[in-house]
């Protein structure tokens, strides 16, 4: 495996454009399944992820092609019922081929999916969510195997506000019989983007960008052409990027209101940017102020994934900054990497830590954890004296595109070995 090579503390300047985003091409590439016409989606940003969730709707006898930001899928014949890939294993985001199976064939059989390490991840979310529409549990133990003779519109309270699990409830609800009521329902704008995807291929769903939706079923589904939303993961980590490095950057092609909880935090920081109707433009800004309590929440709350890349950030800000991470367990393991490199952390238990600033992080060999704690050692990096080595770099590139690349353009000293 590659890893990355950083030498640290390079201001970054100029402008960068902001991908797909990954988590809204994952559910949007799956709901491709539930219409017999080709369907092209575009902006879809060229990582892993992607592949591997292409590969995996192949195998189901659907035509795919990827190519230049753009994924053709054609699923005019399902031949199979069964999903026996192994990168099933590899990616959480296979659980989504769940709804649509359901909605469209009436039967879904999969391994349990696998992903980044942060602890348990059930899927009783999603199995009350598909029994409520009279989906039978065939089997969920040792695999995910369900039935469906037909769905029926119900009203669904969501065992928790599971993106994942609205996805599914909403893609097998599209082409059910009558009206369902989803409550509860994740709000987050990948989320919102699957709506309006289904919504412009003939699907009747209102309420979109709320906790409750509903969804009157129709008998079908056209094909169509839709461009991705934008990754407002990536905004926020570049924008870090620039911040750590003291740094000038314009970020184009992005929905700066995706992310209101995070840019109030970086307000309390003391950071300088201004946001525009598709860009964020980061200013050079230094004596940063540690902020009381940063904790993650369901959108519109603090996205736990940017609470890794955030708390670098707070390892250069003055005072003592306290972390709660509410949804994941083991998602700050991270931590003890940023130990390693001088932070001052202690770490209370799997959900709480408290972070003492500022204090100047030195190069040394890390690896990443997960996707979004990768993305924090590269910030971590960056703003690190001397060379730091980043391994398990397969997690970087499963969720952000070409991140290297566009660290270069702007300035940063970063290469694969």
């Amino acid at each position: 495996m590659p890893n990355f090579i950083v030498e640290g503390q390079h201001k970054l300047k100029g402008e960068v454009r902001i991908s797909g985003s990954k988590n809204a091409a994952l559910p949007i590439m799956a709901a491709c399944l539930l219409t017999n016409e080709p369907c092209v989606l575009t902006n879809v940003p060229d990582i892993s992820d992607v592949h591997t969730m292409l590969e995996i709707i192949g195998e189901l006898g659907v035509k795919t092609a990827f190519k230049n930001g753009e994924v053709f899928i054609e699923a005019k014949k399902i031949s199979t019922s069964k999903v026996t890939n192994s990168q099933v294993k590899k990616l959480r985001a296979s659980i989504l081929v769940m709804g649509p199976m359901l909605g469209r064939v009436g039967e879904i059989e999969m391994d349990f999916p696998g992903g980044c390490v942060l602890g348990k991840r059930s899927v009783h979310a999603h199995t009350h969510a598909l029994t409520d529409l009279g989906a039978e549990v065939i089997d969920d133990k040792n695999k995910l195997h369900f039935k469906a003779e037909k769905l029926i519109g119900t009203k669904i309270i969501m065992a928790e506000a599971s993106v994942t699990a609205t996805e599914n409830a909403i893609m097998a609800a599209v082409l059910a019989e009558g009206v369902t009521e989803i409550r509860w329902a994740a709000m987050e704008p990948h989320v919102q983007d699957l709506c309006n995807f289904l919504n412009k291929i003939g699907a009747d769903i209102s309420g979109i960008g709320s906790h409750v939706l509903k969804i009157k079923g129709v008998k079908n589904l056209q094909g169509g052409e839709y461009k991705i939303t934008s990754d407002y993961l990536e905004t926020g980590t570049l924008a870090l990027a620039a911040m750590l490095t003291h740094g000038d950057v314009l970020l184009r092609d992005t929905d700066p209101e995706h992310l209101d909880s995070f840019w109030e935090k970086l307000e309390e920081v003391g950071a300088k940017f201004t946001l525009g109707k598709d860009t964020v433009h980061v200013k050079p800004s230094s004596d940063w102020t540690a902020v009381e309590k940063l904790r993650t929440a369901v959108y519109p709350g603090f996205a736990t994934d940017l609470q890794a890349p955030f708390a670098v950030l707070l390892t250069q800000a003055k005072g003592e900054s306290k972390i709660y991470e509410t949804l994941f367990e083991g998602r700050l393991n991270y931590l003890f990497e940023l130990q390693k490199m001088g932070a001052d952390i202690d770490i209370l238990n799997p959900h709480h830590a408290v972070i003492r600033g500022p204090k100047e992080l030195k190069g040394v060999p890390i690896a990443s954890c997960d996707i979004r704690a990768g993305a924090a050692m590269v910030l971590a990096a960056l703003c690190a004296k001397g060379e730091t080595e980043i391994s398990n770099v397969n997690y970087i590139d499963r969720g952000y595109e070409r991140i290297d690349e566009k660290l270069r353009e702007l300035g940063a000293e970063i290469r694969r070995r």
